[in-house]
């Protein structure tokens, strides 16, 4: 731990060594859920968690910048256990951990940009689901997750305004493959219009273990703004050592609609996720199942506080997870957060049939957030 705590003052103190001019911001989290458990799960348990983002940013002359982005955190009860399966060091009353979450630089040019390191390479317009994302899977029970990054690098074109070609590269998954098997490359394509957009999207998974003749993924997004906000996101996967049919398709739709000067947002996506899709858990997605169904209403009180209700739910057996949340901005820079998940099934309380919950199986969770305290300086 200490080696890694060097480690990371030195390379940011070597950052801001060669910068011209740096910013530093970061997020605060400070976290206490409380669970109450049915048929298997334990009656009761909590766990305590502090969660610090910091993130900073150095130009390098006007073409260039360096970015970079550090987890901190230190936990106990139900959050130290999951820690734990990481490797983080246990101390007396709390386990630490430190992750490098980003660092990347990036060149640009008049009409052309490069990026390189280890940044988020997002595709898709899809508001819940992202089939398109198959790089950084989404998870609809965390929808403020901050998502994970990959090493890689990109290359953006910019022809027109309302063009963009992407050519991009992504280490394999597998971070001690060092024969290049799992490789990713490939390119996607934006058209940007006054109320609408279109991405296309293909990449190649070199040959590895259970796909000799490697993966094609082809994919294609939509989002259209009239009246009503349309989004369409699919991403074929082709496997054929594993014979990949209509199951190799992920593909979603959805809509959201405003009323009251904004105040109230309704929303609803749909998802099919065939058994060898970007988003089944056989392939490193998240879902066990092939139709879910998200739906999401918000309330805004006044610019300070707002409450949501959304309903994720597995069509296939009916099981669906209720998610609640309050927020309320205490003053600038700092908000007030509760929320409360509750796995349910038709038959009994159990957990939707997800990868990640899986896990907590029978499990009814609250969840309260103290503060999101963000702070910068230049």
């Amino acid at each position: 731990m200490k080696n890694i705590i060097a480690l990371t003052a030195l390379a940011l103190f070597a950052v801001s060594s060669l910068a011209a001019q740096m910013t530093v911001s970061g997020i605060l989290d400070s976290t206490v859920s409380m669970n109450a458990g049915a048929q298997d799960a334990h009656a009761f348990s909590y766990g305590i968690e502090e969660y610090a983002n910091l993130r900073f940013q150095s130009r390098i002359r006007d073409r260039g910048s360096i970015s970079g982005a550090v987890n901190f955190t230190a936990a106990s009860g139900d959050y130290a256990a999951a820690l734990a399966h990481t490797g983080a060091p246990v101390g007396e009353n709390f386990i630490a951990a430190i992750e490098l979450e980003r660092l990347h630089f990036r060149l640009r040019g008049e009409h052309i940009d490069f990026d390189g390191g280890l940044f988020r390479l997002p595709f898709g317009y899809g508001n819940v689901w992202g089939p398109s994302d198959f790089l950084n899977p989404r998870n609809p029970l965390k929808p403020d997750a901050r998502l994970r990054a990959i090493l890689g690098a990109a290359f953006s074109w910019f022809p027109i305004d309302e063009i963009k070609l992407l050519g991009f590269y992504a280490a394999p998954r597998n971070a001690l493959s060092n024969d290049g098997s799992g490789t990713l490359a490939g390119f996607s394509l934006d058209r940007h219009w006054d109320k609408a957009s279109v991405q296309t999207l293909y990449s190649f998974e070199t040959p590895k273990e259970g796909s000799a003749g490697g993966i094609h993924r082809a994919g294609l997004s939509l989002k259209a703004d009239v009246e009503v906000g349309l989004v369409m996101d699919a991403l074929y996967t082709y496997n054929n050592e594993a014979g990949t049919e209509i199951d190799g398709l992920s593909f979603s739709i959805g809509a959201d609609y405003s009323f009251f000067d904004g105040n109230l947002i309704l929303l609803a996506e749909y998802l099919y996720s065939g058994k060898l899709s970007s988003t089944s858990v056989k392939t490193g997605g998240d879902f066990m199942n092939n139709n879910y169904l998200s739906s999401a209403f918000t309330w805004r009180f006044n610019d300070f506080t707002n409450i949501n209700l959304a309903l994720v739910c597995a069509l296939d057996d009916i099981s669906f997870t209720p998610i609640l949340s309050f927020n309320h901005e205490l003053f600038q820079g700092a908000t007030l957060m509760l929320s409360a998940q509750i796995p349910l099934d038709r038959n009994s309380l159990q957990v939707m049939k997800t990868a990640e919950s899986s896990a907590q199986y029978g499990q009814v969770q609250t969840l309260a957030v103290t503060s999101d305290a963000p702070q910068g300086s230049g």
